[in-house]
């Protein structure tokens, strides 16, 4: 562990997608897997894995700052908001302190390279009114509760 951070009172981990690696670096998406707007693989599992991965070199409190997808059907953000708190709780049941999850982002927003044609918002925006709707995935994140 870097002797700047080994006092921290946490790590910031943020995540949205896998990337696969060969001999030769990155790989591209697999054929036949979803992907999001953004391009990259639609894989909510990628926060329990980093999680793992992070805390194994680096045994202090993680906070997941960023995660989220960008689509347009707000039934598979759902899923991804569902699958990857899912990967966080066997995280947790395992014994990383893991302190804090914040979904990216609360409403649809500008992405610096995609404009406002991205939707990672739990609120939609109307770039005309400026009238904001909740998305049900607004809904569901709400509604998470731990099971007993």
């Amino acid at each position: 562990m870097g002797r700047y951070i080994k006092d921290d009172d946490f790590f910031g981990v943020q995540n949205y997608t896998r990337t696969l690696m060969g001999p030769e670096g990155s790989l591209p998406v697999p054929d036949g897997a979803e992907t999001a707007q953004m391009g990259y693989e639609f894989y909510p599992q990628a926060l329990g894995h980093v999680l793992r991965t992070v805390h194994k070199s680096l045994p202090i409190p993680l906070v997941i700052t960023e995660n989220g997808v960008a689509v347009s059907d707000d039934a598979r953000r759902v899923v991804f908001i569902e699958e990857a708190l899912c990967g966080v709780k066997s995280c947790v049941d395992e014994g990383i302190p893991v302190k804090g999850y914040m979904y990216w982002s609360l409403m649809d927003n500008f992405e610096w390279q995609k404009g406002f044609s991205m939707t990672f918002g739990l609120i939609a925006v109307d770039r005309d009114t400026m009238e904001r709707r909740p998305k049900e995935s607004l809904a569901f994140l709400g509604s998470r509760k731990e099971k007993q």
